[in-house]
């Protein structure tokens, strides 16, 4: 069986004054907020890995391209090699 996410009722009142606390909750409990505000629902509260997982739908291109980087050890680059990898082009198409 599926480990789904709980989902819960709660007011933006209470969303505003404890918002970091509901921020630690959704990412470590997986749990949804449905955010009322004058008892009608406005937005839906989760994480992100819960959202890339159920609401983002990956073509299969991009899954394989990461199953690829994944097996050649290409999967763990560092910010600051993402950064001069884009210098790199931003610099090859500018000239």
């Amino acid at each position: 069986m599926e480990n789904r996410p709980m989902t819960k009722l709660i007011d933006a009142l209470t969303v505003r004054t404890r918002f970091g606390e509901i921020m630690e909750t959704v990412e470590r409990e997986q749990v949804r907020y449905v955010v009322s505000r004058r008892g009608k629902a406005k937005m839906v509260l989760m994480s992100l890995r819960d959202y890339l997982k159920n609401i983002v739908k990956k073509p299969d291109i991009m899954v394989q391209f990461q199953m690829d980087a994944k097996k050649a050890g290409r999967d763990t680059i560092s910010d600051k090699e993402i950064d001069t990898e884009i210098a790199a082009y931003r610099k090859s198409i500018k000239k």
